[in-house]
């Protein structure tokens, strides 16, 4: 989308993601968003070869499973969820924003989750992790919105990749499994209109005013869908 619209583009992954770099005519980079030193390496070799950063899309994300008990899973996996889905966003902002209010503008979105406003059920891991995501993001547009930095908070439900694949729930979801162009193009209109919350499933936001207004009833909804969830993967075997 950013590459239609006439931007010099750079994308990173764990390893180069060379392939889908020629194939969107992006720039490839290796960048591990868990390391404060990998990030600052990135943007530094991004501005180095291609000039000032004007967008920031922090998009890494990483879940697992409870277990049996919701404070299940093990010490590692919860701290990888909270250097991936949080601090990958904290060591960027810690970087970028200097040069920003600097300048005067800049633009920084957050992929967090429906799960950051709701919830996983089977993932408190996810779920803490991407609530705090969108706490960075509203920072973000309160400490600086005055100085020209722009925010995005990203909220979709399931989007079809390689962590929803073969997943029941997001295979089966009643509100539909988006395409990632599905949520590229909502940011679009979001950055069109200068909004901050981007729902590329707009029932999101029903959901979300609703747990607000009527917390009780949301979790005994949760509770019901969490039994009916668990149903559909005993009659699957």
């Amino acid at each position: 989308m950013f590459v239609s619209e006439g931007a010099v583009v750079a994308i990173s992954d764990l390893t180069s993601p060379n392939e889908t770099a020629v194939e969107i005519e992006a720039h490839a980079y290796k960048c591990d968003v868990s390391s404060e030193s990998s990030v600052r390496s990135f943007i530094a070799d991004v501005q180095n070869e291609h000039g000032p950063i004007d967008v920031y899309v922090s998009n890494a994300g990483v879940g697992s499973g409870n277990g049996k008990f919701v404070a299940g899973g093990s010490n590692e996996s919860w701290e990888l969820a909270w250097q991936v889905n949080v601090m990958g966003s904290v060591y960027a902002a810690r970087r970028l924003m200097p040069d920003w209010v600097e300048r005067g503008h800049g633009r920084f979105v957050i992929t967090a989750s429906a799960a950051g406003l709701l919830n996983q059920i089977g993932s408190a891991s996810y779920s803490c992790t991407k609530h705090a995501a969108v706490s960075l993001a509203e920072s973000i547009a309160i400490e600086h919105g005055d100085q020209g930095i722009q925010a995005h908070c990203i909220c979709p439900q399931y989007v079809r990749s390689n962590m929803t694949k073969g997943m029941p729930m997001a295979e089966g979801s009643q509100d539909g499994l988006l395409e990632p162009k599905d949520v590229a193009n909502a940011l679009k209109a979001a950055i069109s209109a200068d909004e901050f919350m981007v729902y590329p499933h707009p029932v999101v936001k029903d959901y979300f005013i609703n747990r607000a207004m009527h917390p009780d009833a949301y979790l005994s909804g949760m509770r019901k869908l969490k039994a009916k969830v668990g149903r559909a993967f005993q009659s699957k075997g």
